[in-house]
């Protein structure tokens, strides 16, 4: 599965991951960010989720664009125990749009003799 993060340059991008328990038991998944770009995304409510039996819950993962280029890293969930399936996400950005961040406005000759 991919998860997009598409703004403007300098965006915030919040996404939300929903993870669902299908067991008659609780799991806990820990997240790690690896990749080239995995300190470019955060997991602002923390790197543990707890899933309640039969319920679901989310997981909110978070991107400031930086760059032009495309930033890629992978979510990895992994399950402590009872067993789980690990879940792994890939996550990419895409710049939509450049804001001036201000306009300056100057004179000067086109050229000198």
């Amino acid at each position: 599965n991919t998860i997009e993060f598409t703004g403007a340059l300098h965006a915030t991008v919040i996404k939300q991951v929903r993870l669902k328990n299908p067991s008659t038991k609780a799991l806990i998944y820990n997240a790690i960010l690896i990749g080239r770009d995995a300190g470019d995304f955060s997991l602002p409510k923390g790197n543990t989720v707890t899933i309640a039996p039969k319920k679901q819950a989310s997981m909110n993962v978070e991107f400031t664009i930086r760059f032009l280029r495309p930033a890629e890293a992978v979510l990895l969930l992994t399950s402590s125990g009872i067993d789980a399936a690990t879940l792994t996400f890939s996550l990419k950005s895409e710049v939509k749009h450049i804001e001036p961040a201000g306009t300056l406005k100057c004179r000067s000759p086109c050229y000198e003799l």
